[in-house]
């Protein structure tokens, strides 16, 4: 065995622990800060804000957005935070300590009440520790970009205990490849990853699904809320994307424009709790069955806005779990809608998470991704792993043909 290989074997051993320890690390980080913000001890984020009053929910956020809009105000006058995929794939060097400050100060945002995804944090900071822990060894640089990549899908699979979707991650949406070198890199980080945070994260982030009759027929239903959720996926991909600014903010005016956003998502709080946060708790709602008709539409309506009002403010934060919330919601408000006006009996939580795979589908551009993260989430029956998938294929289609009808009108017009 020659010594580059020896080497790169010892690499992913070190990547995948060291992926662990950085989903371990922020999700702990995370729970202090949710802890501190709405002044509880044990129990979900929900039951958290649940629990607190109505003034510590409109500050708690207001003051992490404050904190961390200071923070970055202070970061992005010294120096830039690239984005880490586009640093991994042009083969650029990783900026280990502003990548990880970056990371800390997306976790503070979330954990405060931030409606963004977490999943960002601990993406960079493995990153960060991989290519550290990497840095004496012999690695030609598609060994580097293949380790990076799979150490940032190694951080995502830690924090959601989904080995199999964080090495899906690294392989299909940040290396686009199939090659057994890079899958097999990828399914050994990401299980190592998940088996280190293991003690800190096993009991999270699993949905506790509900004891509800289902019916294989469920297939047809998920093909026909495919072109909704393919709708919605592209709605959120628009709004996202016109929220997002073309270049980072770097005034002290960070402060006050985070700050707000922490503001009114802690008002909205008062009335909706499930809001605050990356969307977990929409989807534990959405699975339990516990959401009205009128609350689905009103979280449908505001968990895309919030996110993107937190965008527009300069925050950075992850988008993965916000659109599997808004997914879900969608899902929810067909659920509740059908069997509250056609008398029907559909299981709320299996539309909610086929729906959300489809939403999914269309945000990461990934459809396999989409249906077994979440089923990998969920824990439901496995045959809803099949449902899961004809949602998300069938909407990643819907957009694939959309997007080739485009191309022909453009070169049409021409």
């Amino acid at each position: 065995m020659s010594r580059r290989a020896i080497e790169f074997g010892c690499a992913i051993v070190i990547v995948g622990l060291l992926a662990g320890v950085a989903g371990a690390a922020t999700t702990l980080l995370l729970h202090a800060i949710e802890h501190l913000t709405y002044h509880y001890t044990f129990g979900t984020l929900l039951s958290g804000v649940g629990g607190s009053s109505p003034v510590r929910r409109a500050v708690g956020p207001m003051v992490g957005g404050a904190l961390a809009g200071f923070g970055w105000w202070m970061l992005r006058r010294r120096t830039a935070v690239p984005p880490l995929a586009e640093t991994i794939a042009a083969h650029r060097p990783i900026p280990r300590l502003s990548m990880s400050i970056d990371a800390g100060l997306q976790v503070l945002l979330v954990g405060s009440g931030a409606s963004l995804g977490r999943e960002g944090a601990p993406r960079q900071l493995a990153a960060a520790l991989g290519d550290f822990g990497t840095t004496r060894l012999s690695l030609t640089p598609r060994d580097r970009e293949i380790l990076l990549a799979c150490a940032a899908g190694a951080g995502l699979g830690a924090v959601y205990s989904v080995p199999l979707g964080g090495a899906l991650f690294a392989a299909q949406i940040l290396l686009r490849s199939w090659h057994p070198r890079v899958v097999g890199t990828a399914l050994i980080t990401s299980s190592l990853a998940v088996a280190v945070a293991a003690p800190v994260t096993h009991l999270e982030h699993a949905l506790t699904w509900p004891q509800a009759s289902t019916s294989y027929l469920f297939g047809f239903l998920a093909l026909a809320v495919a072109p909704l959720a393919a709708a919605v996926g592209l709605a959120f991909d628009r709004v996202m994307a016109a929220a997002r600014p073309k270049v980072q903010y770097r005034s002290w005016i960070l402060i006050p424009a985070v700050a707000a956003a922490g503001l009114l998502v802690g008002v909205c709080s008062i009335w909706y709790p499930e809001l605050p946060g990356n969307g977990r708790s929409i989807l534990t709602v959405a699975v339990d069955t516990g959401m009205t008709l009128g609350a689905a539409c009103v979280i449908l309506l505001l968990k895309p806005l919030l996110t993107a009002l937190f965008l527009r403010a300069g925050a950075v934060g992850g988008l993965l779990t916000p659109a599997l919330a808004t997914g879900a919601a969608t899902g929810s408000v067909v659920a509740l809608a059908l069997n509250e006006f056609t008398g029907t009996h559909i299981n709320v939580s299996a539309l909610a998470l086929t729906c959300a795979a489809g939403v999914l589908a269309i945000t990461q551009r990934s459809p396999l991704f989409a249906a077994l993260f979440v089923w990998e989430l969920a824990h439901p029956p496995l045959w809803l792993l099949l449902v899961f998938a004809i949602a998300a294929f069938t909407a990643h289609g819907l957009r694939v043909l959309r997007e080739h009808h485009g191309a022909e009108v453009n070169v049409n017009g021409e």
